[in-house]
C-alpha cells in the first residue's frame, strides 16, 4: 500500500524500498560536522547489511568519524524530464572499521575509490534511521 506524505503529497518509502534504493546505485553523498558546521562530500560506496560503507583518506571525513558526530548519507535519483525521482537520507554514526575480519569480509565487496589516492581506511554508517520519498508522475 502505498504511503503518501499529507503535508507534502509525495510518495514515502518504506525501510524495504529504501534499502532496495541502496543497493541501486555506488554514489552517494555523507554529511558530517566539522568545527559545528555540515560539510557534505561525494563518495562511493556500498552495503554491508544494512550499513553503508565507503572507503577514506586521512581528512575531514575520517576526523570526524573518530570524534564519534553524527552523519547523514544521502542518495538521489532524477528524471528531470518526467520530474520524477526519489531520495534516501540514512541519519547515524560512522566508526573506523578496524576488525581484520570485518576488513576482509568488506574487501569482497570490490568497493575502489574512484580517485588515485590511496584510501585504507574503511568507514561504515550505522543507520539508526533510514527515510525515503518518491515524486511519481501524476496522470
Amino acid at each position: 500500500m502505498r504511503m503518501i506524505d499529507g503535508r507534502t503529497g509525495i510518495e514515502v518509502m518504506d525501510r524495504a524500498e529504501c534499502l532496495q534504493a541502496l543497493r541501486s546505485d555506488d554514489v552517494g553523498r555523507v554529511a558530517v560536522v566539522e568545527a559545528g558546521h555540515p560539510v557534505i562530500f561525494p563518495v562511493n560506496y556500498a552495503l554491508d547489511g544494512e550499513h553503508i560503507v565507503f572507503r577514506t583518506a586521512e581528512g575531514t571525513k575520517l576526523d570526524a568519524t573518530m570524534k564519534g558526530g553524527p552523519v547523514s548519507f544521502e542518495v538521489d535519483d532524477t528524471d528531470r524530464h518526467t520530474r520524477t525521482g526519489w531520495s534516501v537520507i540514512v541519519t547515524g554514526w560512522a566508526r573506523v572499521v578496524t576488525n581484520a575480519d570485518d576488513i576482509a569480509r568488506l574487501e569482497q565487496l570490490d568497493l575502489q575509490p574512484w580517485s588515485e589516492h590511496r584510501k585504507d581506511n574503511w568507514v561504515a554508517i550505522h543507520p539508526e534511521r533510514i527515510s525515503g520519498r518518491r515524486i511519481v508522475a501524476t496522470a
